[in-house]
């Protein structure tokens, strides 16, 4: 290791020095042999005797001086490629900082909610460019779940997907625009919500929806003894969008569920997406009273605390604490290197190239 500089492969570069030094010894043994019976035998004409004149003279020192040069500029490109074989590398120490949370988006695209989720998709968009370290997933379910994108901070990657569901679900927001929709749209819509309905005659399994959810988040079980046993490294949280109208037998009720998302340390907030005529039946109530019972926020869409009121909300309760993070990492440094190696070998070409003509 030379300062900051160390070779990842030492023994590649050690055994390539070691090959050339043999290859090299080889040639000169096979030199000498050859110059002494050059030495012993009769008198040889060479060219040297045809181009005794003065002016073939100085064109024969040019060109061994152009030759010795080009020997020297491919020995020193054969060391280069030698000193590069072992790959030169630097230690790259930063600080990185961030928030320690991890956030998921478990959205109900049944029948009785499309028409709502575009406005939740939304809030997301808008949250997320304020986002630094975060890690964000989005999963959709109905009878079944599908993962949008699972846990990540490429808000490139997040704020493209969730404009492209927002787009997608414009032509389902009432009755009129599905009747508009073209079939290129349709099968839009089909395409994103593959794989969402895989159980027959079953819809909107909101219990087995928020164990799918939050089996994307680290650390969580369905064993509520594992659960219990270890706190999340993260800060975790689900926002449920759903009007809890379920119509089937699921694996886990809703309450089964946020009982598992509870002893997991993963809080999770309700939003209800859903017709406002519909915001006081006994579903809704239901859901309001379990999630708040875990300790989580429920909100109406429409209310007076819209769905960003609920994002800030979720940023004061589970923010996560600011976490600065020292990273040592041996990086590949090949960069001067490489440049006096693609100069040795272009100079070595032009020097071929003038001794030729």
């Amino acid at each position: 290791m030379i300062g900051n500089l160390t070779w990842r492969w030492p023994w590649v570069t050690v055994g390539a020095a070691a090959l050339i030094l043999v290859i090299l010894c080889l040639c000169l043994l096979l030199a000498r042999r050859g110059g002494r019976r050059n030495a012993a035998g009769p008198k040889v004409w060479s060219l040297e005797d045809d181009l005794a004149t003065e002016s073939a003279s100085q064109a024969l020192r040019n060109w061994r001086t152009l030759s010795r040069l080009s020997v020297f500029l491919l020995a020193l490109a054969l060391v280069l490629t030698t000193l590069l074989s072992g790959r030169p590398s630097n230690v790259d120490r930063d600080r990185e900082t961030g928030r320690s949370r991890d956030i998921v988006l478990c959205l109900d695209v049944s029948g009785s909610t499309l028409p709502y989720d575009r406005q939740v998709l939304a809030a997301y968009q808008h949250l997320v460019s304020g986002f630094d370290g975060e890690r964000i997933a989005l999963s959709i379910f109905n009878s079944t779940s599908r993962t949008v994108f699972p846990l990540t901070d490429d808000y490139e990657l997040v704020t493209r997907e969730l404009k492209r569901a927002s787009t997608i679900l414009m032509g389902v927001q009432s009755q009129t625009d599905i009747d508009k929709m073209s079939d290129k749209q349709y099968q839009a819509v089909s395409d994103w919500l593959e794989g969402t309905q895989d159980r027959k005659d079953t819809t909107s399994l909101i219990g087995d929806g928020l164990v799918s959810c939050a089996a994307m988040l680290p650390g969580f079980t369905t064993r509520p003894s594992a659960n219990r046993s270890a706190a999340p490294s993260r800060n975790s949280s689900i926002v449920l969008a759903t009007d809890n109208v379920a119509s089937g037998k699921p694996t886990y009720s809703l309450q089964d569920a946020l009982e598992l998302t509870r002893s997991a340390g993963i809080g999770v907030d309700g939003l209800y997406s859903g017709p406002k005529q519909s915001a006081d039946d006994p579903a809704t109530r239901q859901m309001r009273s379990l999630i708040e019972a875990q300790g989580g926020a429920f909100l109406l869409q429409g209310s007076a605390d819209s769905i960003a009121s609920l994002v800030d909300r979720i940023e004061r309760r589970h923010g996560g604490d600011q976490q600065a993070v020292k990273r040592s990492s041996l990086v590949d440094a090949p960069r001067w290197w490489t440049l006096a190696l693609s100069l040795t070998l272009g100079a070595y070409l032009l020097l071929v190239w003038r001794l030729k003509r």
